[in-house]
């Protein structure tokens, strides 16, 4: 924790350009593109980083075909070339699968309708991907025997993209480019609200670890707090063009259903697109759309019984899905950016999640509405013209402040791992072979890895039962990952909890070891603090 604890220090120390309030997607790709282009900036959340909205998602990055529907094609474009540009630099993380969609009699549309819909979604997002196919009820269940043909009309496959890691992770990585670029950034530290103070924004902080308070001076004030950026602009007294809605969507993560590596799309009972999502050893399904007033949700037995009714009437099942099957599960809201003239008359489900940024010229302040992981570049530049534009200097304008390292770096992280027979060492449970996992999930910090495994063979083991993780992740998540409590590393840094049952955690071998790497001289408390939060029941 002894990165958090120096950036802690800093805060108060310094006058920022700009100080983002908000770690998940939006906040994180401002502060990389922010730092990344020279701006000196903060970032604080009052909870882990992606710790909301950005670690609920399907994990998918799609160019929004369902928009296609209500004729946002502006929108759709906009977001096929955000897809097509993510999918090109980050290789190794987001990745073209295929969704297979079945299409069931009494549907709205006769299935050639959706099948042209495909191919036009293929051209405007440049036919970038593979082409749509038309199937027949035969052909669905020749590529996938477990869907139920039996109501089926016909069906289509067509291309998008998806994170083959898990979205909080996508996330941290931009934070941990913005740290690598000079921002000052630091979880578990709550804005209280903020002042204008001449040509500077106060902002009153409070460390939520020891209840310590403090001030942050910025010359600009960017709130990317999500769902409760209305709530921190009335601390702050903002006025607004924008507003939040908010949908609560779930999805439940259960054994793997089928070993394709593809998505299996229905429309659910309420009319919106249903997902059968892989998701490694295991598989993501869901999601639902209900209408909320709060951020703060939680998974209802009404939800959970929705997605498994769902799944069990579009699926042939040797047993049909029951809360038992249930590993975890993943509920939160989605932030719709509204007028209040024009978000509450509309169709509710055909909201889309476009983002909107409003500016107050006069006292420097952005506030960031809306938004999905597939536009998360956009907001980036989107930010620092605006910045620029409030009179920050913006001393590297051209940098290119995302991507995967250059491939050399990547060529010199697989020779060094064949030389040394790195996948050799690969667990027989893993997914994957461990040079591709490191170099997904860690870049030019990869090779730190090859160095501990190289010094000590025992870091290359497999610490926590059922899952991937070696020694030598641990080691590195502590030195320049943040983690604070354990839940940082086991859910947003790592998939852990998506895919080992809590149970199986708590009682694993291991769990006292990864404290002990993680913590240091504090293993025992933050142990006990996870020990102590409640099982969720399902």
């Amino acid at each position: 924790m002894q990165l958090r604890e120096n950036n802690i220090r800093k805060l108060p120390g310094q006058t920022f350009d700009a100080l983002v309030i908000g770690g998940g997607i939006n906040g994180a790709s401002a502060s990389a593109a922010l730092s990344g282009k020279g701006a000196r900036v903060a970032l604080i959340d009052r909870g882990d980083f992606a710790g909301s909205t950005s670690m609920h998602s399907s994990n998918l990055v799609w160019g929004g075909i369902k928009y296609m529907e209500s004729g946002d094609f502006k929108l759709v474009r906009k977001l096929c070339k955000s897809r097509n540009h993510l999918i090109k630099s980050y290789p190794s993380t987001v990745q073209e699968i295929r969704f297979l969609t079945t299409i069931n009699k009494g549907f709205r549309h006769h299935p050639l309708y959706p099948w042209a819909g495909t191919w036009l979604y293929w051209l405007i997002g440049s036919a970038f991907t593979r082409r749509p196919h038309f199937l027949r009820p035969a052909g669905i269940k020749a590529r996938e025997p477990i869907i139920n043909t039996r109501n089926a009309q016909g069906g289509f496959e067509y291309s998008d993209a998806y994170l083959h890691d898990n979205d909080a992770r996508f996330v941290f990585n931009f934070v941990r480019g913005a740290l690598d670029f000079g921002t000052v950034a630091a979880n578990y530290v709550e804005s209280l609200g903020a002042r204008r103070e001449g040509d500077l924004w106060v902002t009153t902080a409070r460390d939520l670890t020891d209840d310590s308070t403090f001030e942050i001076r910025s010359k600009v004030l960017i709130n990317a707090a999500g769902p409760w950026v209305d709530q921190h602009n009335s601390l702050s007294g903002q006025q607004t063009d924008h507003h939040h809605v908010f949908s609560k969507g779930i999805h439940l993560i259960v054994p793997r259903l089928t070993a394709s590596k593809r998505v299996l799309a229905f429309f659910a009972d309420d009319g919106r697109l249903f997902f059968v999502i892989p998701m490694g050893p295991r598989t993501c399904i869901g999601t639902t759309d209900t209408r909320v007033e709060k951020p703060e949700v939680g998974a209802t037995e009404e939800d959970i019984r929705f997605v498994l009714d769902n799944i069990n009437t579009r699926l042939e099942l040797q047993t049909p899905l029951g809360k038992e099957d249930i590993i975890a599960t993943r509920c939160g809201v989605r932030p719709l950016a509204v007028k209040p003239s024009g978000g509450d008359d509309r169709d509710f489900l055909n909201l889309s999640r476009k983002h909107a940024i409003d500016i107050d010229d006069e006292r420097c302040h952005l506030s960031i509405f809306g938004g999905k992981l597939t536009d998360c570049l956009n907001v980036g530049e989107e930010v620092v013209e605006e910045v620029r534009r409030l009179g920050v200097e913006i001393p590297y304008p051209e940098f290119r402040w995302y991507g995967e390292p250059d491939s050399s770096v990547r060529e010199a992280f697989m020779h060094q791992a064949r030389l040394m027979e790195l996948d050799t060492m690969t667990s027989a449970e893993a997914s994957e072979p461990l040079s591709t996992r490191l170099w997904r999930r860690y870049g030019a910090q990869a090779l730190d890895m090859l160095e501990d495994i190289r010094q000590d063979p025992r870091q290359s083991e497999v610490l926590i039962e059922g899952t991937e993780y070696l020694r030598c992740e641990l080691k590195l998540a502590r030195r320049r990952e943040m983690v604070t409590k354990l839940e940082d590393f086991l859910r947003r840094r790592s998939k852990v909890s998506l895919v080992v049952p809590e149970e199986s955690i708590r009682h694993s071998p291991g769990l006292r070891e990864a404290c002990d790497i993680l913590f240091g001289d504090q293993a025992e408390a933050r142990l006990q603090e996870y020990l102590d939060t409640a099982i969720p029941e399902f």
